[in-house]
């Protein structure tokens, strides 16, 4: 296994210092607010995806925690995504992520988590979200709300850093192309993704990269 990838403290270093010397773009304005939980956990046994290995042994490579939102969801049912949810009154994009991610997968973490922000991404369906990097190291007891969450996918990096991501589509409906990062035989599209690939190039390549532009495909819009 490449060294680089491997889930420990010098990654934790690494992170924590390219996030801190990164200048942070807020949203400008926005309706509703959120926040998202960028979890960086061991990649355990394997994602269980269709075109991706799973493991015989626990993995201590470096991995992003992903979901599938459930299909009762009134919104975004069935689709990829970050844990994370509307921001509340009083409360901050940091705890708004740890609270959310309890929620959502029973990984209860504290403020000594935080490594920081990426941008602010803002959605068709007028949310600001806030991405809120996490190191959460094994993460081993995950539990899925089967009221927001389908399934709980550990996306090891070595799948981020494919030489096809990310997928850049052009659409008649915006002078912008969509984003989508390449998982196995299928995809994930911004939002999800242009935060997902933000990380890549700054937390994993020390490559500072902006992704507000990206545009969503048509269902992710509502």
């Amino acid at each position: 296994m490449d060294r680089s990838l491997r889930n420990d403290a010098d990654l934790r270093a690494q992170i924590a210092a390219r996030l801190q010397g990164f200048a942070v773009q807020p949203a400008a304005s926005a309706e509703r607010r959120a926040a998202v939980a960028v979890v960086v956990a061991d990649a355990g046994f394997g994602p269980d995806l269709p075109g991706l290995p799973q493991h015989t042994a626990w993995s201590d490579a470096g991995a992003l925690l992903l979901t599938r939102r459930a299909e009762s969801m009134r919104q975004h049912a069935g689709q990829w995504a970050l844990p994370g949810g509307r921001i509340d009154a009083g409360e901050t994009p940091e705890a708004a992520a740890l609270r959310e991610l309890h929620e959502e997968i029973g990984l209860h973490l504290d403020g000594t988590a935080v490594l920081g922000r990426l941008d602010d991404y803002v959605t068709r369906s007028g949310y600001a979200i806030t991405p809120v990097v996490l190191w959460a190291g094994a993460a081993s007891d995950l539990q899925a709300n089967p009221e927001e969450v389908a399934s709980i996918h550990r996306i090891p990096f070595s799948e981020w850093l494919r030489a096809d991501a990310p997928i850049l589509e052009t659409t008649p409906h915006s002078a912008h192309p969509v984003l989508k990062m390449p998982v196995g035989r299928a995809w994930i599209a911004a939002p999800t993704a242009a935060i997902v690939y933000q990380f890549r190039e700054l937390c994993l390549l020390g490559r500072p990269t902006r992704v507000a532009h990206f545009d969503q495909p048509a269902f992710a819009w509502r």
